[in-house]
């Protein structure tokens, strides 16, 4: 999956647009600039040709979710159109929540935290389950759980789009960011970033940026897990960064199998953003089967937790992105 793209234009330099969103007018930079604080970034930046960043005036609800008459439930999607991932296990058939198998170990157990924790679970690798608004607001996030290349068709994605702009939440894990490399507006909801490459699969040392968020409050301030530890092009930009690995501590380094070097001390894992109107929590961890199922492993339960987090803030249920 040594697969990439740059962003879709290197625009000339000195040059901004004013550009109005929502009441704010916001400058839009149309330039390379210096490099940016990597922790929190821009407050609502205008990027992607949306209000992007860690300012709560880029969220808008619309009054789409009424959890208190309708609870919370979340969209586990799955579809692969390239490589398939061992954790997601045999293909699912057709419809909205299918049989699952033991081998579908990451579905079974987004399915298993919403029932632990309180929030409905629907499971899918459908695309027309995804394919109009209306069938979306029933959801108050939709994950993307190693989701693989084209995974939308021109409907879904209009589906999407409209979705986040309506206060949709969305999670992206692990290969969601390899995932729609050929639209700009899915790279910029995962935070303006695309997976690249990664090194071996490997233990290593997850820093907890801040616990002030809800997907980090609980964790230690370092912890191992065990996963590919996904090089980024690009990197993210205008987000929240809750965690990133240690490279120092990769046995066998970052270099990755297309030759990405790695990110040296800032290597991100997990970030936050508001964009274009929703909430959007993504990670990169979640390679390995053992991680989705019972079997011990070390730093599984920091990952659950994370991930647990993660979810119940992007739909809404706990503070986000703080």
């Amino acid at each position: 999956m040594a697969v990439h793209r740059l962003t879709s234009a290197v625009l000339a330099a000195g040059i901004t647009a004013a550009v109005l969103i929502a009441g704010h007018t916001m400058l839009r930079p149309t330039a390379p600039a210096a490099a940016p604080d990597r922790g929190a970034t821009n407050l609502g930046r205008v990027d992607y040709g949306v209000c992007r960043g860690t300012d709560p005036s880029c969220y808008h609800s619309w009054g789409n979710f009424d959890p208190a008459t309708e609870g919370y439930r979340v969209l586990v999607y799955s579809r692969t159109a390239g490589p398939r991932h061992a954790h997601l296990g045999p293909v699912l058939p057709a419809g909205l929540n299918p049989p699952l198998a033991a081998a579908n170990a990451a579905q079974s157990a987004l399915v298993e935290l919403g029932a632990d924790h309180g929030f409905a679970v629907d499971w899918t690798e459908d695309v027309t389950q995804l394919s109009s608004p209306a069938r979306l607001f029933r959801y108050n996030a939709v994950i993307f759980m190693s989701t693989t290349r084209d995974a939308l068709d021109d409907p879904a994605q209009t589906a999407m789009r409209q979705y986040i702009r309506g206060g949709g939440g969305f999670v992206g894990i692990h290969n969601a960011f390899g995932t729609e490399y050929n639209w700009e507006w899915f790279e910029g909801l995962l935070g303006g970033a695309n997976y690249y490459d990664h090194g071996a699969n490997q233990p290593g040392t997850v820093v907890t940026a801040s616990r002030r968020d809800t997907s980090t409050a609980g964790l230690p301030a370092r912890w191992d897990f065990t996963d590919e530890w996904y090089n980024l092009v690009p990197f993210p930009s205008d987000v929240r960064i809750l965690a990133r690995v240690d490279e120092s501590t990769l046995p066998n380094g970052a270099t990755g199998g297309s030759g990405h070097p790695g990110h040296g001390r800032d290597h991100p894992v997990s970030w936050c953003q508001y964009y274009d109107g929703g909430r959007s929590w993504v990670t990169t961890l979640g390679h390995s089967v053992d991680a989705w199922t019972d079997t011990p492993t070390v730093g599984d339960t920091y990952f659950i937790q994370h991930v647990l987090g993660g979810i119940e803030s992007a739909m809404g249920r706990k503070p986000f992105c703080r």
